[in-house]
């Protein structure tokens, strides 16, 4: 057999019969005399065997432990291998197919898809958002909280989303996060020395979590704090500035309370 009749009755193509030779799969027959290679039965049978082998979802490097004479591993324990992989990726399917159906069936939010959790706490914020256009600082709040919720280590994503959720759930906590988003969206096209940058970061510190703050003084000039300032309008940047050293006093000063 030429190598397009061979491929043509194993039901594959010359180019992967060429590939196969070349990782070392399937041998090569010699050249007659007239330069044409002529395929066997033998060459026929391994590649039928590739061909069924990846159908399985094996990987070439498995194939070639398969085929190989002694070296290799047996063929149980190569599909035994597979099948729990198969198994992992059938339960990272449910669980996607699962968190789809959730978002098809509650609505995904602007900054989606994120995790069912962050979504729940989305919907909780929003229940004291007053009626009319969405505050822009809500909106940048969200995108925030995005952002960790796709890039934080698990355990602090979840600390961070247990806190919040706690917080949210105090009486007139969600109303006071809206009176400090409200205060702040004022400052969009404010001066950093307007008097209501105070209230606007008094404000934020109060509707603050204690639980999210941070242990001492924060560097404000490192890296991502500077790309998120940069972010804000000037005076909404110093609102939150300033919010920052008052929770680092307020610290302070109960850390040294009797």
């Amino acid at each position: 057999m030429r190598i397009g009749e061979l491929a043509t009755a194993v039901g594959v193509t010359t180019r992967t019969v060429r590939h196969y030779h070349h990782l070392g799969l399937l041998p090569e027959p010699e050249r007659r005399p007239n330069g044409y290679r002529e395929y066997g039965l033998r060459h026929a049978v391994v590649l039928a065997r590739i061909r069924r082998l990846t159908e399985l979802g094996l990987g070439l490097a498995e194939v070639r432990d398969v085929l190989a004479d002694d070296a290799g591993r047996e063929l149980a324990e190569v599909l035994a291998e597979l099948d729990e992989d198969l198994a992992r990726q059938e339960e990272a399917i449910r669980e996607r197919r699962e968190r789809l159906r959730a978002l098809i069936r509650e609505g995904v939010p602007p900054e989606g898809p994120v995790s069912p959790e962050l979504t729940a706490l989305f919907g909780e914020m929003a229940h004291g958002a007053a009626h009319g256009p969405e505050s822009a600082m809500a909106a940048k709040d969200r995108e925030m909280l995005a952002l960790i919720d796709t890039t934080a280590d698990p355990e602090d994503r979840d600390r961070l989303l247990a806190a919040l959720r706690a917080a949210f759930a105090a009486p007139g906590a969600v109303e006071r996060a809206h009176k400090a988003y409200a205060l702040l969206d004022e400052l969009a096209d404010a001066d950093p020395g307007d008097p209501r940058v105070d209230e606007a970061a008094r404000a934020l510190a109060d509707s603050m979590p204690e639980a999210l703050w941070p242990e001492g003084e924060v560097d404000q000039d490192n890296s991502f704090l500077r790309a998120v300032f940069a972010d804000f309008p000037p005076a909404q940047a110093e609102a939150i500035r300033r919010m920052m050293r008052m929770v680092a006093e307020r610290q302070r000063t109960d850390g040294s309370s009797p």
